[in-house]
């Protein structure tokens, strides 16, 4: 979800308000995915280095997440989308905590597309927090250290039962993951859509899934003549 501030300062708006048209453009994005099928979408919502902005432009982006949930609660119901969050809950606001704990727990049952948000989300942070858990799981003698593998640290990422993503598209132009799923991006498919978060069309996704069609996915063999 990137470009949304330089979307509005192209048009001479706020940034407040390219965050806002951002906001409504995820949800757009959702029925998007549900309309071919796409079971899981995590989107970049808001970094643990985006409280380096602006005090007043983080308010903007905890006031938007509140109303994101508030305004489109029951189409995302009727649609079945279940909300996930992935991140960290350090500073944020008790309203934002409530929001999130209610947009789980309301949606746990829901099949049709699994929507997590990356919100307080750095994908270094993650990884520090996982060797934590597994440091404190072999002290409490839950974990022994021979038996740590790549499976079995999965098991202690903040959502270790979502699939690493096939396809990670990221819009703006910008070519790097800037800190997102540097784990579970290990052999996800990359594609670099120059259009700013904002105008994101069902066009940009058709392009970046064809192109997705065409990469040859060996993950790391080869094959046989």
């Amino acid at each position: 979800m990137d470009g949304n501030g330089r979307w509005a300062q192209k048009r001479g708006l706020a940034r407040s308000a390219g965050h806002r048209y951002g906001a409504e453009k995820l949800y757009d994005l959702c029925a998007m995915c549900i309309k071919r099928r796409i079971n899981y979408m995590t989107v970049f919502a808001f970094s643990t280095e985006n409280w380096r902005r602006p005090e007043a432009e983080i308010e903007k982006i905890m006031d938007l997440f509140i109303y994101f949930f508030n305004k489109y609660r029951d189409e995302m119901e009727k649609e079945g989308i279940r909300i996930r969050f992935s991140g960290v809950k350090d500073g944020l606001s008790d309203q934002v905590k409530a929001t999130i704990a209610e947009a789980e727990s309301t949606s746990v049952h829901r099949k049709n597309l699994q929507l997590i948000l990356a919100f307080n989300y750095g994908s270094r942070r993650e990884i520090a927090d996982s060797c934590k858990k597994i440091v404190a799981a072999v002290q409490n003698g839950e974990l022994d250290p021979d038996d740590l593998d790549e499976d079995k640290f999965r098991d202690y990422l903040y959502l270790p039962d979502v699939p690493d993503p096939d396809l990670i598209i990221r819009p703006s132009g910008e070519q790097r993951l800037s800190n997102f799923l540097l784990w579970q991006a290990a052999y996800s498919e990359l594609y670099f859509a120059k259009v700013l978060w904002p105008d994101f069309t069902e066009k940009t996704l058709d392009q970046a899934l064809e192109a997705y069609a065409k990469r040859d996915r060996r993950f790391g063999a080869i094959e046989e003549e």
